[in-house]
């Protein structure tokens, strides 16, 4: 293991300099001990396994109709007492190799193997999780266009852009890791969760962390199993459907599944950190300006664009659904109009008709293109100065805090190091594009510029979720952009939107790690090994996991096939699939271009980049009302953001979480915030997902589900029913 090259920051100075940022002063240590080793065996065997373990759950979860996402937190507990009793048995006898020596028993099971062990294991998540659309991608071609795919092409999609994002990563390091006020709130739970299972504590004042820790998990553990299985609805409770039987008027507004949620409710953790993340991590101010845009959209624009105007031809479709529909208000057949070769049969879509949205998901894709701007507009005016005299300034002549420079003890890894990783990821991509071309309809020059746009956007995002824990998705710009250069082509779509979007968002990934490493005191070159390789090992895993089960399910992800009960009906991938023929087979121009029927949301490209403006001219009058910068456009649109298939009630329940922990309890309660906040919201995750998996290995597996009033998610059934005379869908009224 690499140990530091100078010992002097072991213990602090009288003069150090505390982190600015007041949750990151109260939570993460401010010592170091650079005599641990880190890179130990026990680290590189628990490492990997955890990494292999995730990534095979996670990937198989997420085609099931119920998808479970298993964060890196229930490897990160599980692993403790692992590693202790390895500590324990391992012989401590010393090893030459080549010249290098090393012991399978270094001495105790210490935090920072610890750390280095939940590197790897986040890696099985960012490929498993919710952001894989590499196999996302890959799935949509084989199982919804039935296209003949190589094995190679595919590892050659998957690896690439994980690597790709690697390389942003180490680039933006000086940029996005290294000042104070990037401080990636989301880490702070994994932080005191470390030193909640490692350090001692005094027992005279209260409950220790780790004790808290035990009895939050366990009452996560057993109370899991109400909405996970025996009492679903807990899930959405909408009150109003049932006060309001027959109206579908009300059941609209009050469905907390396929409404606006209004009066509905979770009490699922699961369902309040589904999408938005856990709201114990978010800042007081991100939860506010979320606030703010989720009132404005789905109790205000929302309604008077539906009841009011009639915006979109809104009635004829269910307010609230992520489904494609025809003029007449019935589901969209893509089959009719796609070609042998996966483009777009023009004579056959003239003839089949238009292509309509339900008017929350139309308003939703407009609110993207007004947060793409605006991220960029207010990074640029609030953090832009920042940025240039970073671009022109040494390394070294950063200001620091206490944790920096206690980092400098160590060796940093050459930038070098990650220019070849992004010089060799772009060689294999383009060489991808010529050999399998026909495959990913995408050329060279299409490649080209999904890289420069990556490269353009993963900066301003980066430093909205590394001061926010949000991170505005650029999605739908980067299929709007290459939707009008290459019309009709899905596939095409498709493979731009990973390389465009996907590669940010596991640079943010990585980015995020590297700043637990540096809170953690990981010397960088472990953390750069450690990374690479999980990315490498997660990546060929999460494509041999997805590879089987679409070759041995039958009609996996195929709901109206053969098999119309069966379990794998892949929802995520459905939406991924709706966004390849929305951008991609019927193209932008048709949707957003002259005389399309969503022509008017274009507007909100130049909405969303004037916004920022004012706020930030706020600032600079009034200098000493600091919360004018707290105002936050981009953050304030992702109030909205996610909508579908994140419902209403998954962010209202979020927000309300949220503003009871991190401001009445952060206020007035701060020492006990201090000490638990963060250890509570991984209870939680963690809780939830040992349960989620028990559940579903013990019982949904077999079959054995449960058939009764508390088992129906929402108890809405009229929600969905669309209200323009004329139009009858099934279930409603006069169908």
């Amino acid at each position: 293991a690499e140990k530091a090259t100078d010992k002097t920051n072991v213990h602090l100075s009288s003069d150090h300099e505390r982190c600015p940022v007041e949750e990151v002063a109260l939570v993460v240590p401010e010592t170091d001990d650079p005599s641990l080793p880190v890179m130990t065996f026990r680290a590189w065997f628990l490492g990997l396994t955890s990494c292999v373990l995730l990534i095979f759950l996670n990937t198989f979860f997420t085609y099931r109709t119920q998808p479970l996402t298993i964060s890196a937190i229930l490897m990160q507990i599980a692993v403790l007492p692992i590693g202790k009793f390895m500590a324990r048995t391992l012989p401590t006898t010393s090893h030459n190799l080549l010249g290098w020596s090393f012991s399978l028993n270094p001495g105790p099971f210490n935090i920072k193997e610890h750390v280095i062990i939940t590197i790897f294991a986040n890696c099985g998540v960012a490929y498993g999780g919710g952001d894989a659309y590499s196999i996302g991608a890959i799935t949509v071609m084989k199982a919804y266009y039935k296209q003949s795919l190589s094995f190679i092409c595919g590892l050659f999609i998957v690896l690439t852009t994980q690597i790709l994002g690697y390389g942003w990563a180490g680039i933006l390091r000086r940029y996005l890791v290294d000042p104070v006020d990037m401080w990636w709130p989301s880490n702070l739970a994994q932080v005191s969760l470390f030193r909640a299972l490692h350090e001692k504590e005094n027992k005279s004042k209260g409950l220790t962390r780790m004790k808290f820790f035990l009895v939050a998990l366990g009452a996560s553990f057993i109370y899991y199993a109400l909405p996970g299985y025996l009492f679903p609805i807990l899930t959405f409770f909408s009150w109003v459907c049932w006060a309001w039987p027959n109206s579908i008027t009300a059941q609209q507004v009050g469905s907390g599944y396929h409404g606006l949620g209004v009066g509905a409710f979770t009490l699922d953790w699961a369902g309040i950190s589904a999408y938005h993340g856990s709201p114990l991590v978010a800042p007081w101010s991100s939860i506010l300006n979320v606030g703010v845009g989720f009132i404005m959209f789905i109790y205000i624009i929302v309604p008077v664009c539906y009841w009011k105007f009639n915006t979109f031809d809104a009635r004829k479709f269910p307010i609230f659904s992520n489904q494609l529909f025809t003029t007449s208000g019935q589901k969209y057949d893509t089959t009719k109009i796609l070609t042998p070769q996966f483009d777009l049969d023009i004579g056959a879509y003239n003839n089949y008709g238009k292509l309509y949205l339900s008017p929350l998901f139309a308003l939703s894709i407009g609110s993207g293109f007004a947060r793409f701007t605006a991220t960029l507009t207010h990074v640029a005016l609030f953090n832009g100065r920042d940025i240039w005299k970073q671009t022109w300034s040494a390394v070294n002549t950063t200001k620091l805090d206490i944790h920096g420079k206690l980092m400098q003890s160590y060796k940093k890894v050459p930038e070098w190091w990650f220019y070849i990783l992004l010089a060799g990821s772009v060689a294999m991509s383009l060489l991808m594009s010529f050999v399998w071309k026909e495959s990913v309809q995408l050329p060279w020059w299409g490649m080209l510029f999904a890289f420069a746009l990556a490269f353009i956007v993963t900066l301003p995002i980066g430093v909205i979720q590394a001061t926010t824990n949000q991170q505005p998705g650029y999605d739908i710009i980067g299929q709007f952009i290459i939707g009008y250069i290459l019309p009709g082509k899905p596939i095409a779509n498709l493979i731009f939107k990973i390389y465009g979007r996907i590669s940010t968002v596991h640079a943010l990934s990585f980015l995020a790690d590297l700043k637990l490493g540096h809170y953690m005191k990981i010397p960088p070159r472990c953390m750069y090994t450690a990374q690479l390789v999980g990315t490498v090992v997660a990546g060929v895993v999460n494509l041999g996991v997805a590879w089987w089960m679409l070759e041995s399910i039958q009609d996996i992800c195929d709901i109206e096939g053969d098999h119309p009960n069966s379990p794998w009906t892949c929802p995520k991938y459905r939406v991924t699939f709706d966004a390849s023929v929305i951008w991609g087979l019927i193209g932008p121009r048709r949707l957003f271009g002259p005389g399309g029927m969503y022509r008017n949301l274009v507007w909100l490209f130049l909405i969303g980049a004037v916004l920022p403006v004012p706020v930030w001219a706020l600032s600079k009058i009034f200098p000493n009302k600091k919360w004018i910068p707290l105002i936050n456009i981009p953050v304030i649109s992702y109030g909205f953001a996610g909508m579908p298939p994140a419902t209403p009630t998954n962010i209202a329940s979020w927000l309300v979480t949220g503003t009871i922990f991190n401001y009445f309890v952060f206020n007035y309660h701060k020492r006990w915030w201090q000490k638990y906040n963060y250890v509570l919201s991984a209870a939680l995750d963690a809780g939830t997902a040992f349960m989620g998996v028990l559940l579903f290995f013990a019982l949904q597996n077999a079959g054995h589900d449960l058939k009764w009033w508390g088992t129906e998610v929402d108890h809405c059934p009229l929600a969905s029913c669309p209200t323009a005379p004329g139009i009858k869908a099934k279930g409603c009224p006069g169908f």
